[in-house]
């Protein structure tokens, strides 16, 4: 078996490419009008069509259920990025306590999306810091080899 990618439902399809295009760099795939799929295992399926196929009119957007998540290599251009765009945040940059800034915000059907910052390039950060690697360890509470192994492959 192998799993093949995320399907959402969504009310207007030229809207949510132009959104994953746009906003996050997807490009389309395929698309099959009702369903198109885009970069990374994004699959949009319009409300109407997904309802056939499940057979039931029950579908609840806006459920703050799950989220569609993205890693960036540069989280603060990203976020400059967002700016030129109508975004319904959830939250705009923040850091968790294990180092890793995120951003969340809706699509125009009130899926969420989380971008984060790589966890390679928190890492890289904590290093240029100034933490050793067993104290970045320790911040993220990620295993020790781990830690190691990332900056043994960016520092060489």
């Amino acid at each position: 078996m192998k799993f093949m990618g995320t399907l959402i439902a969504i009310k207007d399809i030229e809207e949510s490419k132009r959104f994953y295009h746009d906003v996050l760099g997807l490009n389309v795939l395929a698309d099959f009008g009702a369903n198109v799929t885009l970069q990374g295992g994004v699959v949009l399926q319009t409300i109407e069509s997904w309802k056939s196929f499940i057979y039931s009119d029950d579908v609840i957007l806006h459920s703050n259920a799950g989220e569609l998540y993205f890693e960036e290599e540069d989280i603060n251009a990203f976020c400059k990025h967002l700016d030129s765009f109508n975004i319904c945040y959830i939250h705009e940059l923040l850091e968790h306590p294990w180092g890793q800034r995120v951003v969340r915000f809706y699509d125009p059907d009130k899926h969420i999306i989380e971008v984060a910052e790589k966890l390679d390039n928190v890492i890289l950060r904590f290093k240029n810091e100034g933490l050793s690697a067993e104290e970045t360890a320790i911040r993220m509470g990620i295993p020790l080899d781990y830690v190691k192994s990332i900056l043994n492959k960016k520092l060489n």
